[in-house]
């Protein structure tokens, strides 16, 4: 596992940007005109609830650089669950982890998933690099389809395995910009398209954060048979707001993460 926290992220992000390109020109954008540096806001990923590649699996390789469990979370009708984990180094990015409930699919369905997992060597999720290792196995452009007419975020992962789905602008730490709609803005007026799933802007003060986000790139990829063009990972902004008590809220809110998700739709 790594040692340096500062490591682990740059190995993602340079993982991360091979696959979503536009994500380091919104980078630029944000931060070449005003000189604003970019602080991120967390980094998600996702895995299945099985044992050899769990959340907890996932989770250890933060834990073990000083993260703690903070929040946990619910997605009935995409059928996973999630978890949430900060440092206490705020200017480290928070940790979001969802695994897929894979029991709850077809018999069709599981069996896909399982012979991919059961490609993987054993001790796969403790190598440092596990995080940013893609794939472990291969499969055919149907088994794809089938996934994906269940379930987008298997079909993602039978894609792109083990990587960051994203990272995340805090808007709170940039000079330039005061609100999640002026970002928004500048992305569109540079061409970016954003999610509009349940709004341009996923919650607000009222939940104590906003979101946003790119659509994911499309990019070529290799599959058993053949090559397909599909989404791969896409960019988030986030935007903070004190809660009651004062505080700057840190946690996630499951129905705009139930959106956000759906920044990687296979739409078109």
């Amino acid at each position: 596992m790594h040692t340096n926290i500062d490591t682990l992220f740059a190995n993602l992000w340079q993982n991360y940007i091979s696959i979503t390109p536009s994500a380091e020109k919104v980078h630029e954008l944000l931060s070449s005109n005003s000189g604003d540096e970019i602080i991120n806001d967390h980094v998600a990923f996702r895995t299945f609830n099985i044992e050899k590649v769990n959340l907890d699996k996932l989770a250890a390789h933060f834990l073990a650089l000083g993260y703690e469990e903070k929040g946990s979370y619910n997605f009935e009708a995409k059928k996973l669950a999630a978890k949430h984990f900060e440092h206490a180094d705020t200017s480290k990015p928070k940790v979001f982890i969802s695994e897929l409930l894979v029991e709850e699919f077809s018999d069709e369905v599981q069996t896909i998933i399982h012979k991919m997992v059961d490609s993987i060597a054993d001790d796969a999720a403790q190598h440092r690099d596990f995080l940013y290792s893609g794939t472990h196995w291969e499969v055919t452009s149907d088994e794809y389809e089938t996934l994906l007419a269940a379930s987008e975020y298997a079909a993602w992962m039978s894609a792109w395995g083990f990587r960051a789905n994203h990272f995340t602008v805090s808007v709170n730490h940039m000079e330039h910009f005061q609100v999640l709609a002026d970002v928004n803005q500048k992305l569109k007026d540079a061409g970016f398209v954003l999610n509009t799933s349940g709004g341009e802007i996923k919650g607000g003060e009222e939940v104590h954060l906003a979101q946003s986000s790119t659509m994911a790139d499309k990019v070529e990829v290799q599959f058993k048979d053949v090559k397909k063009v599909i989404p791969s990972c896409f960019y988030e902004f986030a935007q903070r707001f004190n809660t009651p008590s004062g505080e700057l809220y840190q946690g996630f809110v499951a129905a705009s993460a139930d959106k956000i998700f759906e920044s990687t739709n296979a739409k078109g």
